[in-house]
């Protein structure tokens, strides 16, 4: 009988799918043979009797009271290495060809051994060469030579034709290309992108095993799977046809066309970094679509994934490129977003199943999702990281990226479009100054000027210039009373009026006051402790108010400032960081209708920002800037670049991503961590790879307070939150999850004590998620810690 992977499915056929999808996917990097070769050996062990008795007595093919070979299943389940014997045969081979040899088998090798559990360290932080452990397992335990005798004769000689001298010279090739890829390069960013680069091919390898085996457990699955290439013909058709019948309402309309005519013509360039700095309010979202769709046309590219700040504005987005390019009757979307707040971290069976793989030909996603694909540990991130080559990457408001995170992203940037065929947009009005680092040795982007998009850019601001930014700093600060006055007056005057705060304290504070001397109709309070659903509904009626100039008097934290389209006749900003203040610029007279527009920058007497080191780092070096700046040139790009050369200067120690002794073993970055490991104990050992992957995996986080998701008894949720407590069967869970992520508050950990303390929230199918107390919800605030007077009669 041949041996099984799973019931239906031999071994064989296992691996010979496998090594057919994983082989698709490297050819991206110009490695097929490589993904066949890592295709055909990450079952290898399976091939051993003892995997063999563990698979038949776990699916009822052995009997425990006739079959001798029958092994308890719950005793031996994770423990029956079959990961290893494919790892050490190309070790075996590969370390024969002297020390660059030893480096290709180690690249080879981590794969097949990783492919469960997540990439492994090469060298721990204890100085141990965990590689050489594992690749020295005794033979008992990894069944290799067993295998080798029992696994498919016409499988073996395949094997033996991918790994020859051919195969190594082109990895060799591949390698000086990562060390030498631009003039200046440091070891460190060479040893980086060959992390990258192991990594990359991690991915095709997991993403392959997974599709097989949800083909073969569902295989309606293949059916529903894109094959081919794109034809972006199709979409750049709709989008042109919609946006030559739009119409022109307002003079600042005129521009946001020129700058979308623009982006389209620079399209046909060649593939690399480039930048599209447009004023809030230009239009850059649909320009950067625009040029997308036609760039991936020209370079005959696979997808394009839009990268966002926040999840609050992924649907917004999303449901408006859409209504762009998608009709009824399309054979699949065109449109995938993906944000789950409500994932579980461990894959289940059935999450692995159904896992999203970036799949589609536009993606939307958050900063934070597109970074965990990059340096998470696991296996649910990385799967998506061979997704990101052949494609358009558009960042929007790409100086949200988290200061720690800098050099990472530079360095991964770097990688794709230097060795992935990838194209990177860098969108915002506030251009950060990734290409001009403190620290350039350990990575930064290379951005030629004539990689902006748009010509003249200062010009460009000047004319889509509508607010005058007053400068209200005031030595003592201002109180609440003085905020709520200002406030109520500018919004008696000009009609709307938009706050923006930094804390969600502040905006409760100044929501209440406001609420007293107003119509309940008329003010607003916006923050994430209300759910997306929910602040969805209020932007509705915000935004509605506006159109049929009503009055509106709206308090908000910074959500608002990205991506969300309000057109306020006055703003005040609480002092934060220059760009911001540019954010919040792009909510006032956005649409040019009155000749200019006040937005006041007010500094409040109190305010706890200490912990909110963005913040505060951000408002102090505002503040040196608006003391030497005039208040003409605040947002110009000049005065921005100068802010943003202040704010990574003094912060420049932090871009590397630090670790300390408790998470590492000594205080360190994870960016050594992820290249050459120079601060290790113990580097001589013979490896030539020395990454602690598994450590630097675990100790990512793209925020720096892990949140949790709690669902909200918030309209549709209340619904929602019944069916998942009753729902036993896997696929409508996750449809139902999907559903409840617009129903979801993130919460941070020390809310989430008091939550639990309270009582607040609930488990459900073992804490696998939560839901929170009604008591715990008003229409007003969204989550609270305290219980809420009367909620029923505010719930909608």
């Amino acid at each position: 009988m041949d041996a099984i992977a799973r019931p239906g499915q031999s071994v064989t056929s296992h691996l010979e799918n496998v090594s057919v999808i994983c082989s698709d996917f490297a050819a991206k990097i110009e490695l097929a043979d490589v993904g066949e070769l890592l295709g055909l050996l990450h079952d290898f062990g399976k091939y051993s009797d003892q995997f063999q008795s563990y698979i038949q007595s776990a699916v009822g093919m052995l009997d425990p009271d006739k079959d001798e070979d029958y092994v308890e299943v719950r005793r031996l389940k994770g423990s029956i290495d079959h990961s290893t014997a494919g790892a050490q045969w190309i070790w075996q081979f590969c370390r024969n060809y002297g020390e660059q040899g030893k480096l290709f088998g180690q690249i080879l090798a981590i794969s097949p051994a990783s492919h469960h559990g997540g990439l492994i360290d090469c060298l721990s932080p204890a100085g141990k060469n965990v590689f050489a452990m594992r690749m020295a397992k005794d033979d008992q335990k990894t069944h290799l030579t067993e295998c080798v005798k029992k696994a498919d004769p016409q499988l073996i000689r395949r094997l033996e034709n991918l790994v020859d001298q051919g195969l190594l010279q082109r990895i060799q090739e591949q390698i000086v290309k990562l060390m030498t890829a631009k003039q200046g390069q440091s070891e460190l960013e060479g040893w980086f992108k060959i992390g990258l680069w192991t990594r990359f091919l991690y991915s095709c390898l997991i993403d392959a095993d997974r599709i097989d085996s949800a083909d073969q457990e569902n295989p309606e699955n293949k059916s529903v799977r894109r094959s081919g290439p794109i034809d972006w013909q199709i979409a750049i058709d709709r989008i042109e046809e919609k946006l030559s019948n739009l119409e022109i309402k307002h003079s600042i309309d005129h521009l946001r066309r020129n700058i979308s005519d623009r982006c389209k013509e620079r399209a046909s360039d060649g593939q690399g970094i480039y930048t599209l700095t447009v004023p809030t309010g230009g239009g850059k979202t649909f320009a950067g679509i625009r040029y997308a769709l036609h760039h991936a046309h020209r370079h005959n590219l696979d997808r394009i994934i839009c990268i966002i700040p926040y999840t609050s504005i992924i649907e917004q987005n999303a449901e408006a490129v859409r209504g762009l390019i998608e009709r009824e009757g399309d054979k699949q979307p065109w449109v995938l977003e993906h944000h789950s707040n409500l994932e579980p971290d461990v894959q289940t069976w059935q999450s692995k199943l159904v896992a999203e793989n970036w799949d589609a030909p536009i993606v939307f996603t958050t900063m934070v999702q597109f970074l965990e694909t990059l340096f998470a540990g696991g296996t649910r991130g990385p799967r998506r990281m061979h997704q990101l080559a052949n494609s358009v990457l558009i960042f929007d408001e790409v100086q949200t990226l988290p200061i720690k995170c800098v050099h990472l992203f530079c360095n991964a940037i770097n990688f794709l479009t230097e060795h992935a065929g990838t194209t990177a947009l860098l969108c915002t009005a506030t251009q950060p100054l990734l290409n001009k680092l403190k620290n350039p040795d350990k990575g930064q982007l290379t951005v030629p000027p004539e990689n902006e998009l748009v010509e003249n850019v200062g010009e460009l601001f000047e004319k889509l210039r509508r607010v005058d930014v007053r400068n209200g700093i005031k030595t003592e600060g201002w109180s609440e009373t003085e905020i709520a006055e200002l406030a109520l007056s500018e919004y008696r005057t000009k009609g709307s009026c938009l706050i923006i705060v930094n804390t969600k304290a502040w905006a409760q504070l100044l929501y209440s006051f406001c609420a007293q001397h107003l119509d309940q109709e008329c003010v607003f309070h916006l923050s994430t402790s209300l759910c997306p659903a929910h602040r969805k509904e209020i932007l509705e009626q915000v935004k509605a108010r506006l159109e049929n100039e009503l009055p509106v008097l709206c308090v908000s934290t910074q959500l608002i400032e990205a991506g969300v389209d309000v057109d306020f006749a006055t703003v005040i900003r609480f002092l934060a960081g220059l760009d911001s203040v540019a954010q919040a610029a792009g909510r006032c007279n956005r649409n040019g209708k009155q000749t200019t527009a006040t937005v006041h920058v007010v500094n409040p007497a109190i305010e706890s920002i200490e912990v909110l080191t963005d913040i505060k780092e951000g408002r102090d070096k505002a503040l040196r800037v608006l003391s030497e700046r005039n208040m003409e040139e605040l947002l110009s790009p000049e005065s921005m670049e100068l802010y943003f050369s202040y704010y990574f200067y003094q912060r420049a120690g932090e871009m590397d991503y630090p670790v300390n002794a408790p998470e590492a073993g000594r205080d360190d970055s994870l960016l050594n961590l992820l290249s050459d490991n120079r601060n290790n104990i113990d580097r001589t050992q013979g490896l030539r790879l020395r990454q602690s992957f598994k450590t630097a995996g675990k100790i990512f986080k793209a925020i720096d307070a892990p949140t949790e998701s709690v669902i909200v008894p918030f309209g549709e949720g209340a619904m929602i939150i019944a069916e998942l407590c009753a729902e036993q069967e896997p696929a409508k869970v996750r449809q139902l999850l999907k559903k409840a992520q617009q129903f979801s508050v993130n919460v941070f950990p020390n809310i989430w004590r008091k939550l639990i303390d309270e009582d607040a929230v609930v488990p459900v199918r073992s804490g696998e998620f939560y839901y929170l107390d009604e008591r715990y919800y008003s229409v007003e605030f969204g989550l609270s810690v305290e219980s809420v007077s009367d909620f029923e009669t505010h719930i909608a």
